[in-house]
């Protein structure tokens, strides 16, 4: 399948939630001609056991096993969705983020996804690769392809309070800064956020700004 194709697997017309599905990768797979890797893993998502009407998922897992658990959770019944956004650095480099291998990825989870039957109005698993701020670079020949996520990136919380999501939960060793940016303001707005490293029951958390942020924010 061409990217086109792929990328109408995870944002088929009349689903919710779509709009934020990231082209980038899509049309990567094409330009430079991605496969399917070999050494998929059909991963279970341990800390939930049934989809939950009031729940949408931030899987922020190294990027192809974010794709492998957003598939899990789309037999579960949420619908995965890749916001991916690094660019690809030029045949023969090395980069900081690895784009090819999270392409490759999608390629095999449209395989899956493709044939399993989501309601439009699925809650939904946004994808993350959580190598995405990685800046160190071991010399200045590595191509920096690191990116953030925003918040015009995702739903606002009202948007999602709109469509009776009322819990966000983080997959993954700990809520990175630039989700931590996002989901303080969420909290301010009456949305619970809970953290799992995506075999433990989910816990909450209070985030909070450290004394550095807030100098930054003039608030002391």
């Amino acid at each position: 399948m061409r990217g086109k194709e792929i990328y109408k697997i995870y944002a088929p017309e009349g689903a919710q939630w779509t709009e934020w599905v990231r082209p980038v990768p899509f049309v990567a797979i094409d330009t430079y001609h991605r496969q399917p890797i070999g050494d998929w893993v059909d991963r279970k998502a341990m800390f939930l056991k049934e989809y939950q009407q009031d729940t949408a998922i931030f899987i922020d897992l190294p990027g192809k096993e974010s794709i492998e658990l957003g598939i899990d959770l789309a037999y579960i019944g949420y619908r995965p969705i890749p916001v991916f956004n690094g660019t690809d650095e030029q045949q023969g480099s090395q980069a900081t983020t690895n784009t090819y291998l999270i392409e490759s990825c999608l390629i095999n989870g449209s395989e899956k996804l493709k044939n399993i039957q989501l309601k439009n109005g699925a809650n939904p698993a946004f994808l993350l690769d959580s190598h995405r701020t990685n800046r160190y670079r071991a010399k200045e020949s590595i191509f920096d392809n690191s990116w953030d996520l925003y918040k015009q990136d995702i739903p606002t919380s009202e948007y999602f309070k709109k469509n009776g999501i009322m819990k966000i939960i983080v997959v993954g060793d700990k809520i990175q800064r630039d989700l931590k940016k996002i989901f303080l303001k969420f909290q301010e707005k009456g949305m619970e956020i809970y953290i799992t490293d995506g075999y433990v029951f989910p816990k909450k958390v209070i985030l909070t700004k450290t004394i550095k942020e807030r100098l930054e924010k003039e608030e002391i």
